[in-house]
């Protein structure tokens, strides 16, 4: 038994033209959406970046004042076993045997003393620069505060505003993918790659007064007349959009065009003219 093969049927031109309208008209509402929250965004992304930063800051002087901590707490052992050290050279002084032993010992005594002094002298710069962090990390921290209390107005601003704009635009996103499958590859590749480079993001133009609706590069009436009939896709010669029929009146272009053919026929009967009187006055 045969069976019914299921074929797809190809869009025509002037169904994918009409396509491309309806999804140029679709994503200028997004943006029109999208412009609605401003620069909104691009401010919470910077204020999230200045939040994440002055963590990351605060992070890294809190690991130098850890370290700092840490040198103080082994210069205070050292200063122990230093203690340590002078206690036993001393004990040892009483009972050396000559003078020699015992300026030796006490020379080591000296030593050790100059060590608990230099360990003082480092204890107390640490501490000074420790102070010195602390207070860095404190002005820091009223930075991160004043930063979050921004953040979180913007954010609060921005959720705000895409509550409102939320459903309307899940609805035309569901309206591009309608659009979209009478498109082929190729030609949705082309839009999507024209609304990128286009400021406006206008892909899809209307011819207006005889001209593109983009770039207001005058159109030939002969070109309006193709695009008007929907036959192939045009696009304008000067900036490379995708041109579709505006409030263009069929009539008045075959008029232009005709009026055109008559000046030109005109022109040259009167070239023609011209040219057979200064033949006779040869003669």
């Amino acid at each position: 038994m045969a069976t019914k093969s299921k074929t797809r049927t190809k869009a025509t031109v002037a169904e994918r033209l009409e396509a491309l309208e309806k999804l140029q008209v679709i994503h200028s509402e997004i943006d029109r959406l999208l412009k609605v929250r401003g620069e909104l965004p691009l401010e919470v992304e910077d204020l999230e970046a200045d939040v994440e930063g002055l963590q990351r800051k605060i992070e890294k002087i809190n690991i130098e004042i850890s370290d700092i901590e840490t040198d103080i707490s082994n210069r205070k052992n050292s200063q122990k076993d230093a203690v340590t050290a002078i206690s036993q050279y001393k004990e040892k002084q009483k009972n050396v045997r000559n003078n020699r032993e015992y300026e030796s010992l006490n020379k080591e005594i000296e030593y050790q003393e100059l060590e608990i002094q230099v360990h003082d002298k480092r204890i107390d710069e640490a501490k000074a620069q420790i102070e010195h962090k602390k207070e860095i990390v404190k002005e820091i921290e009223e930075q991160l505060e004043g930063r979050k209390i921004d953040l979180n107005s913007k954010k609060s601003e921005l959720d705000s505003i895409v509550a409102e704009t939320e459903q309307e635009e899940e609805k035309l996103v569901k309206k591009v993918d309608t659009a979209e499958k009478k498109l082929d590859d190729h030609l949705k590749t082309a839009y999507y790659r024209l609304r990128d480079n286009m400021k406006n993001g206008l892909a899809v133009v209307a011819i207006d007064r005889d001209s593109c609706g983009g770039c207001f590069t005058r159109i030939p009436p002969q070109r309006q007349l193709d695009i008007i009939q929907k036959k192939k896709i045009t696009t304008c010669e000067n900036c490379g959009r995708i041109l579709v029929p505006g409030n263009v009146n069929p009539e008045e272009i075959d008029q232009k065009e005709t009026a055109k053919k008559r000046s030109t026929k005109r022109a040259s009967a009167s070239k023609t003219s011209k040219k057979a009187e200064k033949a006779d006055d040869v003669k």
